[in-house]
């Protein structure tokens, strides 16, 4: 039996507020809304307008806007890897084959005959009793990893890493940053379809061309000189150069004791990058508190898309509707609804962040910088993309089994006639790939979550199917655009949900810890002087 689904309380929410921002910031005229283009001068001038008629105040130093220093990345194209040793020389090409790029702030890397290893899923997790480097001396040598963890294929959440739930492990940020901490003077993810829960098309879309990374020397992590991505059919050519065969390594690196593998194989390459510092933007507003200003609750979205992208039947804009014009629709709707019920307790912070499709680059620059202190806040709410498919009997908090916050979602979704359940896509590690994450490694409890699949028109079958689709079809692709007939009766049940807790927690004296088994309980511990 589902829960019979009630409507939303009335807090102050516009669908026509959801209408017109999405539609405006999905629009050609914002160009897809690149940082450091016009697309963001537009983008940030009109949330800062929305923003002020809402009813908040300026909330960096009394501008609207926190700078965010970043460095473009343009390579030559005409790159190539040139690999010698085996049986003939190969070559892969950019984009066809491979998609590589440094995310150091320089014009030229310079990889020369380097060894090339095979290092399974590249992690070491010494409280698992897991190292794939265990032996093994890369220094200035070539790594190739598999993308996901060990476990990834398993139907349950048990095991080592999590079963098919994605843990931080598996994620491509953390197998570049390890090789460095190894020695490694490149990185590449070997790609799979179902391991990275995405196509090739993904990997091209979002790793090819101009980059952008936060030009902040402060807490960088370290990563290998060039790092990026090989296709699944390339990574096999390269294997097989030297005789192996990659189904065979595949398999064995998913059991423990695995020992990665030299190819005998040595690796060539050139980045030749065109470098353009520019200044990006996070858009801050605040309502300040009416009893404890000095305390702090959050809710962000990332207002930044593609720009121009990888163009499809000559549509070259990733306008980026619901990722994440649709998410900034909603900070905007909640802002209005605060600016109607006046100041809460504590002061409520609305981020509209730059950069999250470029490595979290905005809010982890604010996690850095952070204009409120982040030992003071007591929690928040990230958005990014809103249910446009109408009203679901279900919501699905991602990453669940983190944080004390969760019970509060489960009661408040309970209260709207929702039940929570399973995260449908545990295996996508979408909990590290949004901007929440960069506050959350630093001690802050950040809830994510949304509608579930059941929707109230069509069930879980429709739910799954346009789940699905979107991945398939409209993930960083041009066709991810506005579209006047979505239904936006769900996006008002998530952000009835996101008000009332945030509300509840910005009127309250309660500061919400995490899990005693989280990675990030020990940080929010040690931060407890401060309050």
């Amino acid at each position: 039996m589902h829960a019979t689904v009630q409507a939303p309380a009335d807090v102050g929410l516009s669908t026509q507020t959801l209408k017109d921002v999405t539609r405006t910031l999905a629009s050609d005229e914002f160009e897809g809304r690149a940082p450091g283009t016009v697309g963001e001068e537009k983008s940030i001038a009109y949330i800062a307008q929305r923003f002020a008629a809402a009813g908040l105040e300026p909330g960096a130093d009394g501008s609207w806007y926190q700078d965010v220093p970043m460095v473009e990345l343009t390579p030559d194209p005409s790159m190539t890897l040139e690999i010698a040793g085996g049986d003939a020389p190969l070559t892969l090409e950019y984009k066809r084959d491979m998609a590589v790029y440094t995310h150091r702030p320089v014009a030229h890397i310079d990889i020369a005959d380097s060894d090339v290893v095979f290092v399974g899923y590249g992690i070491n997790a010494p409280e698992l009793g897991w190292n794939d480097y265990e032996g093994l001396d890369v220094r200035g040598k070539t790594v190739l990893v598999m993308v996901n963890d060990p476990d990834w294929d398993e139907e349950t959440l048990s095991g080592p890493f999590g079963g098919k739930a994605l843990t931080y492990y598996g994620r491509w940020p953390y197998k570049f940053e390890e090789a460095a901490r190894q020695g490694a003077a490149a990185a590449f993810v070997i790609h799979d379809d179902q391991r990275a829960a995405y196509g090739w098309n993904v990997v091209v879309s979002s790793n090819t061309g101009t980059q952008l990374i936060v030009d902040d020397a402060s807490e960088s992590a370290p990563e290998a000189n060039a790092i990026g991505w090989i296709s699944h059919d390339a990574a096999r050519r390269v294997l097989a150069a030297n005789g192996q065969d990659l189904d065979a390594l595949e398999t064995a690196a998913g059991k423990k004791g695995f020992r990665s593998v030299p190819l005998g194989l040595r690796l060539t390459t050139r980045i030749d990058n065109t470098m353009r510092r520019i200044k990006s933007h996070n858009v801050v507003g605040v309502l300040p508190g009416a009893k404890r200003p000095g305390e702090y609750v959050m809710l962000t979205a990332h207002w930044d898309h593609l720009g121009h992208c990888e163009p499809v039947d000559g549509d070259d804009i990733c306008n980026g509707a619901f990722d994440n014009a649709s998410g900034t629709a909603g900070l905007v709707a909640l802002a209005e609804a605060y600016g109607k019920a006046g100041p809460a307790d504590r002061t409520a912070v609305f981020i509209a962040t730059t950069g999250e499709e470029s490595w979290l680059a905005g809010s982890e620059y604010y996690a850095r910088h952070p204009i409120y202190p982040l030992s003071r806040t007591a929690g928040g709410v990230n958005l990014d993309g809103l249910s446009i498919y109408g009203a679901a009997r279900d919501v699905t908090i991602t990453g669940v089994g983190r944080h004390e916050m969760e019970a509060d979602v489960a009661r408040l979704a309970r209260q709207q006639g929702q039940s929570v359940e399973a995260e449908s896509m545990p295996e996508n590690g979408n909990y590290f790939r949004s901007d929440h994450f960069s506050f959350a490694k630093r001690g802050v409890p950040m809830a994510y979550f949304a509608n579930g699949q059941d929707l109230v028109e069509g069930g879980k079958a429709r739910g799954e199917a346009a789940a699905r689709d979107y991945i398939a079809r409209h993930y960083h692709a041009p066709s991810d655009a506005y579209d006047p007939d979505w239904d936006w009766s769900g996006a008002i049940q998530e952000l009835t949900l996101t008000y009332r807790l945030t509300r509840e927690l910005a009127d309250s004296s309660a500061w919400p810890n995490w899990t005693p088994t989280s990675e990030f309980r020990a940080i929010r511990d040690a931060s407890a002087d401060e309050r």
